[in-house]
């Protein structure tokens, strides 16, 4: 499962007075650092649209299929099983024809505790900037004309690093993966849909307050004494 994340650089500036930048993959996009990611929000994507090529594009997380007759669907789709996608007709198209990668920094999951449900921040050691196996549909309202592009962060069964925590994470891509998940075929592609290697990674308690999707700042990836 991945219903949160971060996504905060590194951002570059040239002058104090522009708006910070989001490289990735040689691609820049105007971007304010996110640590609190949430779905529904538009957030960097990079994909290759079958015009424009190779993009790092803001789109909408919650995938809305383009047979959908509107858009609420979206918000029960920010999720999608690896094991199902090549045959679920919401994913089954988007897994063939459109795959993408969802920079970010770190996610976050939560513990049920007898006191409740403590939020951890999970992140990877070694790599400041990693990127999440996604999904990206492009869906039109045939009465406004209205096109919105939308996305999908794919998940796989835990590690054991993420099993206290939760059954399923977010399929994390190396960085030596990206070009096969971006153009591989379908075979290769469900070979990368596998758990990232929990000695890689890093996990420890934040604070509660990332539960308020409205909250936004830098303390929430800070660890909770």
């Amino acid at each position: 499962m991945c219903g949160r994340y971060a996504l905060y650089g590194p951002i570059s500036r040239h002058r104090k007075d522009e708006i910070p930048e989001l490289t990735f993959l040689g691609h820049t996009i105007p971007f304010v650092p996110r640590y609190n990611a949430a779905p529904t929000q538009y957030l960097p994507v990079y994909r290759i649209d079958p015009e424009r090529g190779r993009e790092l594009v803001p789109l909408k997380w919650g995938l809305i299929p383009f047979w959908s007759k509107d858009t609420s669907i979206g918000a029960k789709l920010i999720n999608a099983r690896s094991e199902t996608v090549p045959g679920k007709p919401a994913f089954r198209a988007a897994f063939k024809y459109r795959r993408c990668l969802v920079p970010a920094n770190g996610f976050y999951e939560w513990q049920a505790l007898p006191d409740g449900k403590q939020p951890h921040y999970i992140t990877v050691q070694t790599v400041g900037l990693f990127a999440f196996a996604g999904l990206w549909e492009s869906w039109t309202n045939k009465v406004s004309g209205e096109v919105i592009d939308s996305f999908t962060i794919l998940t796989c069964g835990a590690n054991e690093l993420i099993k206290p925590l939760h059954e399923r994470m977010p399929v994390i891509l190396k960085d030596q993966d990206y070009e096969t998940w971006l153009t591989g075929g379908i075979s290769e592609a469900a070979t990368l849909m596998q758990p990232f290697p929990a000695n890689e990674m890093l996990n420890y308690f934040v604070s509660k307050k990332v539960n308020r999707a409205s909250y936004d700042a830098p303390d929430l990836i800070e660890a909770e004494r």
